[in-house]
C-alpha cells in the first residue's frame, strides 16, 4: 500500500468520492450529513490522500482540514469495499495522525454518524484513542452523529 496526495480529477477517485456521498445520503437526512463534496476536498484548508496497491488500484482515500487554534479534522475516510477489513482505514488513520503532528496540531476531531453503519468507523477511531466527545467547529448537536476527539499529545504516535 501507499499513500499520496490524491487527485481529486482521477475517474476512480470520483467514482470513490460519489459512492461516498450517495451512501451517506441514503443512511442520513440531509441535514445530518457532513461529508465533503469535491469542492469542498478542493478547499484550502483540506488535504486529500489516496491509498493505492502497488499496481496502482485505489483501496481508499482520507482527508485532514486545519480548524485553527491547533486542530484538524478527519474527512472523507472511505475504503473501497473489495479493500474493507485488510488495514487500509487504519493506514489512512496513521497517516493522517502523523500529517496532523506535522502541522502542529493538538488535537483531532471528527464526526461519524451514529448508527449501526458507522459501528465499523467508530471502532476503528476508539481502537486509535478517539473518545467521544461534544460538537466542535461549528457543529450543532445531532442525535445522528458522534463527535470523537484525539488529543496528540497523550497519545502514541
Amino acid at each position: 500500500m501507499r499513500i499520496e496526495p490524491g487527485d481529486l480529477d482521477a475517474p476512480d477517485v470520483q467514482d470513490l468520492i460519489r459512492e461516498h456521498l450517495d451512501d451517506m445520503f441514503a443512511t442520513s437526512p440531509p441535514e445530518s450529513v457532513h461529508a465533503l463534496s469535491d469542492e469542498g476536498l478542493r478547499h484550502p484548508d483540506v488535504t486529500f490522500f489516496t491509498v493505492r496497491d502497488d499496481d496502482g488500484a485505489l483501496l481508499g482515500c482520507g482527508a485532514i482540514k486545519r480548524l485553527g487554534a491547533g486542530a484538524a479534522e478527519l474527512k472523507t475516510m472511505r475504503t473501497v469495499h473489495a479493500a474493507r477489513g485488510q488495514g487500509v482505514g487504519a493506514a489512512m488513520l496513521a497517516h493522517l495522525l502523523g500529517v496532523a503532528r506535522e502541522r502542529g496540531a493538538a488535537s483531532v476531531h471528527l464526526e461519524t454518524g451514529s448508527m449501526e453503519y458507522f459501528a465499523a468507523a467508530r471502532r476503528l477511531y476508539a481502537r486509535h484513542g478517539f473518545v467521544e466527545t461534544g460538537p466542535f467547529a461549528g457543529y450543532a448537536p445531532d442525535p445522528l452523529s458522534t463527535f470523537m476527539r484525539l488529543d496528540l499529545a497523550l497519545s502514541a504516535s
